[in-house]
């Protein structure tokens, strides 16, 4: 599990093709490893992977083919930089939101636009995705725990602050960059038990019609809310 709190950026140094993935090499600059062991869970922009070998600052992480063709890591050259985060320990501080590091899809960056002392980037995200991304709510994004300031179509928007702009890649970000992104789990959940619930509820009426409606929260409902 992840906070989406960056713990500092690192470079890729090098990239090999590997049983239809690919094996990165990353140097993890002042992340400290000196705790971590082969096997551990390092985010890299969002994505869970496992280390293979650590030397130093240096670790080395196997990508699947499922994982790089769902995410934006095929899109990664040596000497890019990455968001670099370690698994959460019990007494390690919640400052973000809840994250899994399993990447759901990619966004687009569409605009930039200077906002008084932040900045604000729309993200195009696939229309499947939108759903479970709600003004004010949480998303991570290339690893980033980040709030959600308003939604409109297939887009949402970001306000970064300096202190996230510095801390991360964000300053990297273009138009047409593409991110990693990963909705909230419990937006998740929530839409899986109220569609399991309206399945049963529709079974239920086919069965007993004319006994009433049986009621209950929909998505509609929750969506007009802002919960979803």
């Amino acid at each position: 599990m992840f906070t989406g709190i960056v713990e500092c950026t690192g470079k890729i140094a090098g990239i090999k093709s590997a049983s239809g993935g690919m094996t990165l090499t990353i140097d993890a600059g002042a992340l400290d490893l000196r705790g971590a062991a082969v096997g551990d869970s390092i985010a890299v922009n969002g994505i869970c992977l496992t280390a293979t070998s650590i030397h130093g600052c240096i670790f080395t992480a196997d990508v699947s083919h499922e994982t790089r063709d769902l995410t934006a890591a095929g899109y990664l050259r040596p000497g890019d930089v990455v968001n670099l985060e370690q698994a959460l320990q019990p007494q390690s501080r919640m400052g973000g939101h809840i994250m899994t590091g399993h990447i759901d899809g990619t966004g687009i960056v569409k605009s930039i636009t200077p906002n008084g002392a932040g900045t604000d980037y729309v993200i195009e995200a696939p229309n499947d995705l939108m759903m479970y991304i709600a003004k004010k709510g949480s998303i991570a994004v290339s690893g980033i725990s980040l709030t959600v300031n308003d939604t409109e179509g297939d887009t949402f928007r970001l306000t970064i602050i300096p202190h996230t702009m510095r801390a991360t890649n964000i300053s990297l970000w273009t138009p047409g960059t593409r991110l990693n992104l990963e909705v909230d789990v419990l937006a998740r959940y929530v839409a899986r038990i109220l569609s399991m619930q309206g399945a049963a509820e529709g079974s239920a009426g086919d069965a007993g019609k004319g006994t009433g409606d049986a009621g209950g929260l929909t998505l509609e409902t929750l969506g007009a809310n802002g919960f979803i």
